[in-house]
């Protein structure tokens, strides 16, 4: 059987920044840290004894795993290396530039940690300090060094767009120290008023950019990424040739994965289901919830044209039985013609242009 991808959800953070809806929130209590952990540890172990499947992708994830501190995060990857993983697995763990011990990559990569995901957002200290950020900018480049000296060279950093006060000149210099640094992957994601976050109550106060401006600077960001010899092979998403992440396209390809904590979602055999976002029902042993089928055509089409490579005829009909439905291509004809898809015989992608405007786009064609 093919190889599952494992999440494992932290939902604890030094601060909530305002702008982040997912489930996490400070916690200082080393008691209920390392007890969620032990409960991650005994649904590992769990887990892998009724699935009998191997993993090749472990990707921690929050809130921000870092303020576990090393020695917790190498219990769990040590725990997902007897329970889950192949000897070559990609190993990410999200960490924040604040706070971190010194010998902290070091540690982690000594557990077998072989990607780090960092929070940079932006390489202004203004914006990072309106978006609730920490470490200044020194501190992340410091801190990416540190990663390096550690052995770890697989870097992905993350950057916004649309956030208040930005504009052309200082996504510039965030990208200039992007493709500076060296860093072989990049997530930028345009940022999205969630409900219940204090961005969202505030929108009436926020500097932001207009629509026109934000799709300027996805542009903008694209071609300067590109240049400097990032591609993008995701909506959001840039890597140097071989550093794309491996857990994330398992998700984009409608694969199969485990997610574990408070508040994460799995697809197995077919089916979907989640735990609710309750760290003390998940410390207690309360089951996950199921959520329905997955992995349907619409479903896996929707995916697919998240990615730069699309819609692939032969992968459709490898998994399905039949190709591209004709009724699909024809809908798409509108886009293709106005320069938003692309459309030939090995299937349906997106231009740049058009993943501006993505939802509504497969709203349409699906």
């Amino acid at each position: 059987m093919n190889k599952i991808g494992l999440y494992l959800h932290i939902p604890f953070c030094r601060s909530k920044c305002p702008y982040c809806d997912f489930y996490s929130f400070p916690c200082k209590d080393d008691g209920i840290k390392d007890a969620y952990c032990a409960a991650l540890r005994h649904k590992m172990s769990s887990s892998s004894t009724a699935l009998q499947r191997k993993s090749d992708t472990l990707y921690i994830g929050g809130g921000t795993p870092s303020v576990l501190g090393a020695k917790r995060l190498a219990s769990l990857v040590n725990t997902a290396k007897s329970a889950f993983l192949t000897d070559d697995a990609e190993i990410t763990v999200e960490c924040n530039p604040y706070g971190l011990d010194e010998d902290f990559f070091k540690e982690l990569a000594f557990s077998g940690v072989n990607r780090i995901s960092m929070g940079l957002q932006s390489a202004d200290d203004g914006e990072r300090r309106i978006l609730g950020r920490r470490a200044d900018i020194k501190t992340v480049e410091s801190d990416v060094k540190s990663i390096r000296e550690a052995g770890i060279k697989n870097i992905s950093l993350d950057v916004m767009l649309g956030i208040p006060k930005q504009t052309e000149k200082t996504l510039a210099e965030t990208l200039s120290f992007c493709i500076s640094s060296g860093v072989p992957h990049i997530s930028a994601y345009i940022l999205k008023l969630e409900e219940n976050t204090p961005f969202y109550k505030n929108r009436g106060k926020l500097d932001l950019p207009n629509d026109d401006l934000t799709a300027d600077l996805y542009l903008q960001m694209c071609e300067a990424l590109t240049k400097g010899g990032l591609s993008q092979y995701e909506i959001s998403n840039f890597a140097r040739a071989g550093y794309e992440s491996r857990h994330n396209l398992k998700y984009w390809h409608c694969e199969e994965y485990l997610g574990l904590g408070a508040a994460a979602h799995s697809y197995i055999h077919g089916k979907r289901f989640y735990y609710e976002r309750d760290l003390e029902g998940f410390i207690s042993g309360v089951p996950p919830v199921p959520d329905g089928d997955g992995g349907d055509f619409t479903e896996y089409a929707m995916l697919a044209l998240r990615l730069a490579e699309g819609l692939c005829e032969n992968n459709v009909l490898k998994r399905f039985g039949h190709k591209i439905p004709n009724e699909m291509r024809e809908k798409a004809c509108i886009f293709v013609n106005n320069g938003y898809m692309e459309s030939d015989e090995n299937g349906l992608r997106l231009t740049r242009k058009g993943f501006l405007l993505s939802n509504s786009i497969l709203a349409e064609i699906l």
